[in-house]
């Protein structure tokens, strides 16, 4: 009854899903990451629609600052999320935000500004650092489109070259952008790619199995089981970050799909006191006793 539904238009097949907002806490300093809040996308009770992210979304705000209503933190999103309704539930929340927008989504507002450019009424930016040339335009207090001109936003574009290649990024926030703190803005803004790629890709391809289906049970097993995944995840970017047994252990093995394995392969062939006898063991190599039975065999 939860699971959200897709029905093919050509033969009615109806397939069902499960998805998952996740946010998470990251730097452009630091790879690791830490989840914050994971909001299941599913039927919420009563419900004959199915949910979406827009709604997910929502919750996943309200919840994130019951939990937390003193954290300073910046939103940092993809495209699809520059649009006034969400903005303004960002807001509602006392958070900051610093999110992508396309030209291809917001011509109004690129229009304005490329009008504004040729008013001068922008300010442009450009130097270059080790090798790379940095480029921004940048302007405070702009419509964010023209159907909700009263949404006042800043707006932030930023070209980055190299000698191979031209990268471009444009993004709205709430956060007033000057000359100081411009650069900052622009590496916040392109941190939000970690939540892909440290967070997402690694649940999916590093021996969480994320995406693998372990059934549902009679009700909300596979939420169970996708909070108990995002909670081991926690677990790891913490010890990433703060133990050097751990990231010793891990340079040792090479991967971290090794690294779990022969973590399982200790935990369920031995008993242990702790996870850092685990490692301890991984690291400094064991002694690999002969096999023990405890009990007589049974008849034959």
């Amino acid at each position: 009854d939860s699971c959200c539904t897709k029905t093919s238009s050509k033969t009615g097949e109806v397939t069902y899903y499960h998805q998952m907002l996740s946010g998470a806490i990251v730097h452009p300093d630091f790879k690791e990451v830490i989840p914050v809040a994971p909001e299941p996308i599913i039927k919420q009770d009563g419900e004959k629609k199915n949910d979406i992210e827009r709604n997910a979304s929502k919750r996943f705000l309200e919840k994130l600052r019951k939990t937390h209503p003193h954290l300073r933190l910046i939103v940092v999103e993809d495209s699809l999320h520059s649009n006034s309704p969400h903005i303004r539930e960002v807001e509602k929340h006392n958070l900051k935000y610093n999110i992508r927008a396309k030209k291809g989504d917001h011509a109004f507002l690129f229009n304005y500004i490329e009008s504004a450019r040729k008013d001068k009424l922008t300010t442009e930016i450009k130097f270059e650092k080790d090798g790379v040339a940095h480029q921004f335009r940048f302007m405070n207090n702009v419509p964010l489109n023209e159907s909700n001109q009263d949404q006042l936003v800043n707006f932030l574009e930023y070209w980055e070259t190299t000698p191979r290649k031209t990268l471009h990024f444009s993004w709205v926030t709430n956060l007033k952008v000057t000359e100081e703190n411009v650069f900052d803005i622009m590496r916040g803004g392109r941190a939000r790619w970690r939540i892909e790629n440290e967070t997402f890709n690694t649940l999916k391809n590093q021996g969480y199995h994320f995406e693998h289906n372990f059934g549902h049970g009679y009700k909300n097993l596979s939420v169970v089981f996708a909070m108990l995944m995002m909670l081991a995840f926690l677990v790891d970017q913490v010890q990433q970050i703060a133990s050097q047994l751990f990231n010793a252990v891990w340079k040792k093995l090479g991967t971290k799909r090794k690294m779990w394995e022969d973590i399982r392969s200790l935990f369920i062939g031995y008993s242990v006191g702790s996870m850092e006898e685990i490692l301890i063991a991984l690291y400094y190599g064991f002694e690999k006793n002969k096999l023990h039975i405890s009990g007589d065999p049974p008849p034959s």
